[in-house]
């Protein structure tokens, strides 16, 4: 029930330890994943890439695999272990990573960018949901905006570890593997980001399996899945909305994790470490601060009464974004661009936390998981593909200049943040109403 008193329920430490090793088992799945941004240059000089390559193993890659198998373990995640999915997820994306360590063409690169995209596919349905079942409604908000933190410090720690790291492997003598030969600086990058993934499992083992809370009344543990589609539909509005106010708001987030980089090294002449100290620093201060700042303001309108406070939130960083995007490719200098990258990063950093929110929020438990991963389905279509991708076609088709890149990043992300703004508008007044519903249904 909304209650406008401001008493917060008590929450038992182990819950935030439960968010803890979630929060981290998301930056390992980050720091697996974004890696991949700060090579470009290497990897397009070893394999021969064009910038539409590099952003189909930065983008499309993960779409595939959300498109095959995102959905149904989200649904898995409404009546099975949740626990030993994130388990399984675990393993095999950090396989996958050490497979691109073994790659030595674009298909096989390719493949194994599709088997790391199973970490977020099997691990935020299931980890949004236990989050969930572990917090009070209005104690929720800070919960999950904790952890999606680790979208951040997992692509914070890429940046600025990740460059630490190319530069040691650039002077490192060669590795020889059995059976492999001598591995190129980049491959031996993706071995070892792959190994924090061996923590995560031995961590999970500590997790136990909450009790499943904010059920609809009189129906089964396991929806059919025409009941699924009906109450969706139903509330199109609401879902259509915040689905694609987020998948907009995510392209942001995708474009800058996977060109800054790139595009300091081009625009600037920085070198990789140079730009991921300096970008890496950005993210792992502006994202936590995005993230923690909007959970707590969730919390805090949840707590006044407010039945919209997770859409509200997220429209609010959507605005905050807005101004920063087209500021991003204007500045004259490294020191301004850095400026202006940490509203441009705290923006979307406090949109992604309050959009997982809202779901969650206004999804009951028989349908939550399948539901959040129908929501990263969408973001991921969007904003995982068309993020990376229409920056390297404008770079690569309308401006037919690597300098220019600055720019592709400036046009995508100002469209981007306006639609999110008028998206995220509109989702107010429905989620409203919804929540209502949902809370009336359970008393």
């Amino acid at each position: 029930m909304m209650s406008g008193s401001g008493r917060e329920p008590h929450v038992a430490p182990y819950s935030w330890y439960v968010v803890g090793v979630l929060t981290f088992a998301y930056l390992v799945s980050f720091l697996d994943r974004q890696i991949l941004a700060l090579m470009v240059v290497p990897i397009k000089a070893d394999l021969g890439l064009s910038d539409t390559e590099i952003s189909l193993l930065m983008g499309l890659a993960f779409s595939i695999f959300y498109v095959t198998m995102g959905i149904p373990l989200g649904r898995l995640a409404d009546h099975r272990s949740r626990r030993a999915i994130i388990s399984v997820g675990v393993g095999t994306w950090s396989l996958m990573t050490a497979a691109c360590g073994l790659a030595g063409s674009f298909g096989q690169l390719f493949l194994a960018r599709i088997g790391v995209g199973v970490g977020e596919a099997a691990l935020t349905p299931s980890a949004v949901s236990m989050i969930s079942d572990y917090f009070p409604r209005n104690r929720r908000g800070r919960a999950i905006a904790t952890y999606n933190m680790g979208i951040s410090l997992g692509t914070g720690f890429a940046m600025v570890l990740g460059g630490a790291v190319v530069a040691y492997v650039a002077s490192a003598p060669a590795l020889e593997l059995p059976f492999v030969g001598a591995l190129r600086g980049w491959q031996y990058v993706f071995l070892l980001v792959a190994l924090p993934g061996l923590l995560v499992l031995a961590l999970m083992m500590t997790v136990r399996e909450p009790l499943r809370m904010e059920r609809l009344p009189g129906d089964a543990p396991v929806m059919p899945l025409r009941e699924v589609t009906d109450f969706l539909w139903e509330r199109r509005r609401l879902y259509v909305t915040l689905f694609l106010g987020m998948s907009v708001a995510t392209i942001i987030g995708y474009a800058y994790f996977s060109w800054i980089p790139t595009m300091f090294v081009r625009h600037f002449g920085w070198t990789i470490p140079q730009t991921g100290l300096a970008y890496g620093t950005v993210i792992l201060l502006a994202g936590p601060a995005g993230v923690l700042g909007g959970g707590w303001l969730i919390d805090r309108l949840s707590v006044a009464g407010h039945a919209d406070a997770p859409a509200r939130v997220a429209l609010l960083g959507a605005v905050i974004t807005l101004p920063s995007t087209l500021l991003v490719a204007l500045m004259p200098s490294p020191g301004w661009t850095i400026a202006m990258l940490v509203p441009a990063s705290i923006g979307p950093a406090m949109a992604s936390a309050a959009g997982s929110a809202a779901v969650a929020m206004v999804t009951p438990n028989q349908l939550r998981g399948q539901t959040i991963a129908l929501y990263l389905f969408t973001i991921s279509i969007l904003g995982l593909t068309i993020g990376p991708t229409a920056v390297a076609v404008l770079t690569d088709h309308l401006f037919a200049d690597e300098g220019m890149l600055h720019w592709s990043i400036g046009i995508v992300s100002t469209l981007s943040a306006t639609f999110s703004v008028i998206m995220l508008g509109a989702c107010l007044r429905p989620y409203r109403v919804a929540v209502r519903a949902l809370l009336a249904g359970q008393e």
